[in-house]
Protein backbone atom coordinates (compact mmCIF):
# COMPACT_ATOMS: atom_id res chain seq x y z
CA UNK A 1 0.00 0.00 0.00
CA UNK A 2 1.24 3.47 -0.58
CA UNK A 3 2.13 5.07 1.56
CA UNK A 4 0.77 9.05 2.95
CA UNK A 5 3.74 10.75 2.97
CA UNK A 6 4.36 14.15 1.54
CA UNK A 7 6.88 15.35 -0.82
CA UNK A 8 10.67 15.83 1.90
CA UNK A 9 11.63 18.86 0.23
CA UNK A 10 7.76 20.54 0.57
CA UNK A 11 8.64 19.09 4.57
CA UNK A 12 12.03 21.11 4.34
CA UNK A 13 10.49 24.15 3.17
CA UNK A 14 7.53 24.16 5.19
CA UNK A 15 9.96 23.63 8.58
CA UNK A 16 12.07 26.64 7.30
CA UNK A 17 9.57 28.78 7.12
CA UNK A 18 7.84 27.77 10.07
CA UNK A 19 10.78 28.69 12.26
CA UNK A 20 10.90 31.73 10.77
CA UNK A 21 7.30 32.21 10.05
CA UNK A 22 8.30 34.10 6.83
CA UNK A 23 8.96 32.68 3.04
CA UNK A 24 11.56 35.05 1.99
CA UNK A 25 13.38 33.89 4.95
CA UNK A 26 13.20 30.11 4.40
CA UNK A 27 13.95 30.96 0.46
CA UNK A 28 17.16 32.39 1.29
CA UNK A 29 18.08 29.69 4.00
CA UNK A 30 17.45 26.54 1.31
CA UNK A 31 19.10 28.58 -1.31
CA UNK A 32 15.65 29.09 -3.32
CA UNK A 33 13.52 31.63 -4.96
CA UNK A 34 10.59 32.84 -2.87
CA UNK A 35 8.17 31.47 -5.20
CA UNK A 36 9.54 28.01 -5.52
CA UNK A 37 9.05 28.41 -1.64
CA UNK A 38 5.46 29.21 -2.13
CA UNK A 39 5.33 26.48 -4.21
CA UNK A 40 6.40 23.79 -1.97
CA UNK A 41 4.18 24.90 0.95
CA UNK A 42 1.15 25.37 -1.14
CA UNK A 43 1.61 21.79 -2.75
CA UNK A 44 1.74 20.67 1.08
CA UNK A 45 -1.18 22.30 2.27
CA UNK A 46 -2.96 20.85 -0.95
CA UNK A 47 -1.82 17.30 0.07
CA UNK A 48 -3.08 17.81 3.83
CA UNK A 49 -6.57 19.37 3.33
CA UNK A 50 -5.27 21.48 5.54
CA UNK A 51 -4.32 25.02 5.89
CA UNK A 52 -0.89 25.54 7.75
CA UNK A 53 -0.22 29.44 6.92
CA UNK A 54 -2.26 32.54 7.00
CA UNK A 55 -1.42 34.91 3.98
CA UNK A 56 -1.97 38.60 4.39
CA UNK A 57 0.17 41.86 3.43
CA UNK A 58 2.06 42.40 6.19
CA UNK A 59 3.22 38.39 5.29
CA UNK A 60 2.45 34.78 6.96
CA UNK A 61 1.82 33.49 10.18
CA UNK A 62 0.99 30.38 10.79
CA UNK A 63 -2.17 28.90 11.65
CA UNK A 64 -3.66 26.32 14.83
CA UNK A 65 -2.57 23.16 12.72
CA UNK A 66 0.73 24.80 11.12
CA UNK A 67 1.96 25.22 14.60
CA UNK A 68 1.25 21.56 15.62
CA UNK A 69 2.23 20.35 12.71
CA UNK A 70 5.35 22.36 12.35
CA UNK A 71 6.53 21.10 16.12
CA UNK A 72 5.66 17.40 14.77
CA UNK A 73 7.89 17.76 11.86
CA UNK A 74 10.86 19.50 13.37
CA UNK A 75 11.32 16.49 15.65
CA UNK A 76 11.11 13.62 12.81
CA UNK A 77 13.52 16.25 10.45
CA UNK A 78 15.89 16.24 13.51
CA UNK A 79 15.77 12.16 13.29
CA UNK A 80 15.92 11.92 10.06
CA UNK A 81 18.88 13.87 9.62
CA UNK A 82 20.69 12.63 12.54
CA UNK A 83 20.06 8.88 11.03
CA UNK A 84 21.97 9.91 7.80
CA UNK A 85 24.61 11.42 9.44
CA UNK A 86 25.11 8.44 11.31
CA UNK A 87 24.91 6.05 8.31
CA UNK A 88 27.47 8.25 6.09
CA UNK A 89 30.26 8.33 9.39
CA UNK A 90 29.98 4.38 9.77
CA UNK A 91 29.79 3.66 5.65
CA UNK A 92 27.57 0.87 6.73
CA UNK A 93 30.08 -0.49 8.68
CA UNK A 94 29.96 -0.66 12.62
CA UNK A 95 27.24 -0.23 15.46
CA UNK A 96 25.21 3.53 16.81
CA UNK A 97 23.54 3.38 20.37
CA UNK A 98 21.05 6.46 21.21
CA UNK A 99 21.12 7.04 24.47
CA UNK A 100 18.69 9.16 26.28
CA UNK A 101 20.54 10.46 29.88
CA UNK A 102 20.21 12.53 32.52
CA UNK A 103 22.56 15.66 32.25
CA UNK A 104 24.86 15.87 35.14
CA UNK A 105 25.67 12.44 35.61
CA UNK A 106 26.41 11.81 31.85
CA UNK A 107 28.78 14.54 32.71
CA UNK A 108 30.41 13.99 35.53
CA UNK A 109 29.81 10.57 36.10
CA UNK A 110 29.88 8.68 32.51
CA UNK A 111 31.62 10.69 30.30
CA UNK A 112 35.12 10.50 31.73
CA UNK A 113 34.18 6.62 31.77
CA UNK A 114 32.68 6.38 28.21
CA UNK A 115 36.25 7.61 26.64
CA UNK A 116 37.58 4.80 27.35
CA UNK A 117 35.21 2.42 25.84
CA UNK A 118 34.81 4.12 22.75
CA UNK A 119 38.83 3.70 22.47
CA UNK A 120 38.52 -0.11 23.25
CA UNK A 121 35.42 -0.38 20.59
CA UNK A 122 36.25 1.62 17.97
CA UNK A 123 33.06 0.39 15.62
CA UNK A 124 30.50 1.35 18.72
CA UNK A 125 29.50 4.89 18.84
CA UNK A 126 27.45 6.14 21.79
CA UNK A 127 25.50 8.83 21.36
CA UNK A 128 23.56 10.74 24.26
CA UNK A 129 21.07 13.05 24.83
CA UNK A 130 19.50 14.93 27.69
CA UNK A 131 15.97 13.62 28.68
CA UNK A 132 14.79 14.39 32.39
CA UNK A 133 11.64 12.11 32.19
CA UNK A 134 10.45 9.14 31.64
CA UNK A 135 9.13 8.61 27.68
CA UNK A 136 8.17 5.41 25.19
CA UNK A 137 10.65 4.06 23.24
CA UNK A 138 8.17 3.52 20.56
CA UNK A 139 7.91 7.40 19.96
CA UNK A 140 12.08 8.14 19.98
CA UNK A 141 14.92 6.98 17.83
CA UNK A 142 16.88 5.47 21.07
CA UNK A 143 17.83 2.61 23.08
CA UNK A 144 17.74 2.87 26.20
CA UNK A 145 18.02 5.72 29.04
CA UNK A 146 20.33 6.01 31.70
CA UNK A 147 17.73 7.72 34.48
CA UNK A 148 17.38 8.93 37.93
CA UNK A 149 14.60 8.21 40.02
CA UNK A 150 11.62 5.16 39.39
CA UNK A 151 12.13 2.22 36.61
CA UNK A 152 9.15 1.09 36.65
CA UNK A 153 8.65 2.32 32.74
CA UNK A 154 5.98 0.75 31.03
CA UNK A 155 6.88 -2.13 28.48
CA UNK A 156 10.59 -2.11 30.05
CA UNK A 157 13.46 -3.81 31.77
CA UNK A 158 15.92 -2.05 33.91
CA UNK A 159 19.28 -2.90 35.36
CA UNK A 160 20.15 -1.07 38.74
CA UNK A 161 23.42 0.96 38.54
CA UNK A 162 23.29 2.78 42.00
CA UNK A 163 21.92 4.58 44.61
CA UNK A 164 21.98 8.12 45.70
CA UNK A 165 23.48 9.69 48.72
CA UNK A 166 23.19 13.45 48.85
CA UNK A 167 25.24 15.63 51.01
CA UNK A 168 25.47 19.49 51.99
CA UNK A 169 28.33 20.77 50.46
CA UNK A 170 29.39 24.99 49.27
CA UNK A 171 32.13 26.80 48.98
CA UNK A 172 34.66 27.47 51.83
CA UNK A 173 34.33 31.09 51.62
CA UNK A 174 30.32 30.55 53.05
CA UNK A 175 31.32 28.82 56.14
CA UNK A 176 31.65 31.03 59.60
CA UNK A 177 35.35 30.97 60.96
CA UNK A 178 33.77 28.81 63.58
CA UNK A 179 32.60 26.29 61.34
CA UNK A 180 29.60 24.35 61.28
CA UNK A 181 29.07 22.32 64.20
CA UNK A 182 25.45 20.80 63.53
CA UNK A 183 23.05 20.54 60.73
CA UNK A 184 20.69 23.09 63.03
CA UNK A 185 23.78 25.62 62.72
CA UNK A 186 23.51 24.52 59.00
CA UNK A 187 20.19 26.23 58.28
CA UNK A 188 21.57 29.58 58.90
CA UNK A 189 23.39 29.74 55.90
CA UNK A 190 21.58 29.73 52.51
CA UNK A 191 19.66 26.65 51.38
CA UNK A 192 20.39 26.07 47.37
CA UNK A 193 16.92 24.01 46.27
CA UNK A 194 16.59 21.74 43.41
CA UNK A 195 13.20 22.64 41.81
CA UNK A 196 12.90 18.47 40.81
CA UNK A 197 13.27 17.91 44.13
CA UNK A 198 11.54 20.27 45.99
CA UNK A 199 11.57 18.67 49.46
CA UNK A 200 15.33 17.36 49.84
CA UNK A 201 16.83 19.55 52.54
CA UNK A 202 13.21 18.69 54.62
CA UNK A 203 14.42 15.27 54.13
CA UNK A 204 17.60 15.80 54.91
CA UNK A 205 16.75 17.35 58.44
CA UNK A 206 14.28 14.97 58.67
CA UNK A 207 16.71 12.11 58.35
CA UNK A 208 18.30 13.72 61.79
CA UNK A 209 15.08 14.07 63.38
CA UNK A 210 15.24 17.84 62.39
CA UNK A 211 12.46 20.13 61.74
CA UNK A 212 13.96 23.43 60.42
CA UNK A 213 11.81 26.61 59.41
CA UNK A 214 12.66 27.66 55.73
CA UNK A 215 13.82 24.48 54.69
CA UNK A 216 11.74 25.03 51.55
CA UNK A 217 13.06 28.46 50.86
CA UNK A 218 15.96 29.82 48.88
CA UNK A 219 16.95 30.29 45.11
CA UNK A 220 15.91 26.93 43.30
CA UNK A 221 18.03 25.46 40.11
CA UNK A 222 16.70 22.16 38.31
CA UNK A 223 20.00 20.28 37.19
CA UNK A 224 22.59 19.22 39.70
CA UNK A 225 25.36 21.07 37.53
CA UNK A 226 23.75 24.36 38.42
CA UNK A 227 23.26 23.74 41.68
CA UNK A 228 27.20 23.09 42.20
CA UNK A 229 27.91 26.49 40.29
CA UNK A 230 25.58 28.17 42.60
CA UNK A 231 27.48 26.66 45.57
CA UNK A 232 30.93 27.79 43.86
CA UNK A 233 30.13 31.23 43.50
CA UNK A 234 28.78 31.29 47.20
CA UNK A 235 25.06 31.22 46.67
CA UNK A 236 24.58 29.08 49.67
CA UNK A 237 24.75 25.20 50.39
CA UNK A 238 23.55 22.40 48.24
CA UNK A 239 22.36 18.98 48.45
CA UNK A 240 24.18 16.95 45.44
CA UNK A 241 25.65 13.26 45.27
CA UNK A 242 29.60 13.05 45.59
CA UNK A 243 29.76 10.90 42.78
CA UNK A 244 28.62 13.94 40.25
CA UNK A 245 30.98 17.33 42.20
CA UNK A 246 34.30 14.83 42.62
CA UNK A 247 36.38 17.15 41.15
CA UNK A 248 35.30 20.04 43.11
CA UNK A 249 35.40 17.99 46.13
CA UNK A 250 39.04 16.98 45.74
CA UNK A 251 40.54 20.57 44.64
CA UNK A 252 38.44 21.93 47.68
CA UNK A 253 36.72 24.76 45.49
CA UNK A 254 33.82 22.99 47.24
CA UNK A 255 33.99 21.25 50.82
CA UNK A 256 31.21 19.24 52.84
CA UNK A 257 30.43 21.52 55.76
CA UNK A 258 28.44 19.56 58.37
CA UNK A 259 29.15 15.47 57.15
CA UNK A 260 25.65 13.48 56.88
CA UNK A 261 24.61 11.90 54.34
CA UNK A 262 21.08 11.26 53.17
CA UNK A 263 20.40 8.02 50.94
CA UNK A 264 17.71 9.71 48.89
CA UNK A 265 14.49 7.72 47.44
CA UNK A 266 15.90 7.62 43.66
CA UNK A 267 18.15 5.31 42.26
CA UNK A 268 20.16 5.47 38.74
CA UNK A 269 19.10 2.50 36.35
CA UNK A 270 19.55 1.80 32.77
CA UNK A 271 16.34 1.41 31.10
CA UNK A 272 15.65 -0.28 27.93
CA UNK A 273 12.18 -1.60 26.09
CA UNK A 274 11.18 -4.88 26.84
CA UNK A 275 11.12 -6.60 23.26
CA UNK A 276 14.29 -5.05 21.54
CA UNK A 277 15.96 -6.25 18.82
CA UNK A 278 19.32 -7.84 19.49
CA UNK A 279 22.10 -6.33 19.41
CA UNK A 280 25.86 -7.17 19.64
CA UNK A 281 27.13 -3.69 20.16
CA UNK A 282 24.22 -2.78 22.77
CA UNK A 283 24.94 -6.19 24.75
CA UNK A 284 28.61 -5.10 25.57
CA UNK A 285 27.65 -1.85 26.53
CA UNK A 286 25.52 -2.71 28.68
CA UNK A 287 28.03 -5.10 30.52
CA UNK A 288 30.08 -2.74 30.93
CA UNK A 289 28.53 -0.46 32.06
CA UNK A 290 27.19 -2.63 34.64
CA UNK A 291 30.62 -3.17 35.70
CA UNK A 292 31.87 0.32 35.87
CA UNK A 293 28.82 1.02 38.26
CA UNK A 294 29.74 -2.39 40.91
CA UNK A 295 33.19 -1.19 40.36
CA UNK A 296 32.24 2.28 41.71
CA UNK A 297 29.97 1.26 44.29
CA UNK A 298 32.26 -1.21 45.43
CA UNK A 299 34.81 1.38 45.71
CA UNK A 300 32.72 4.15 47.67
CA UNK A 301 30.44 2.04 49.70
CA UNK A 302 27.54 2.33 47.76
CA UNK A 303 24.36 -0.35 47.73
Amino acid sequence: MRRKIPNTGALVAFAAAARYQSFTRAAAELSQTQSAVCRQIAGLESFLGVRLFRRSKRGVALTTAGVSYSRQMATRLDEIERDTLSVMAHQGVGTTLELAVVPTFATKWLLPRLAHFQRSRPGLLVNLETRTRPFLFDETCFDAALYCGDAAWPGTQSRYLMGENLVPVCSPGLVPAAGVRSAKALSALPLLQQSTRPYAWRHWFASQGLQVAGDLTGPRFELFSMLAQAALHEMGVALIPPMLIEEELASGRLIVPFAHEYRSERSYYLIYPEQRTQSAGFDLFCDWLLAEANRYRAHHGLQ
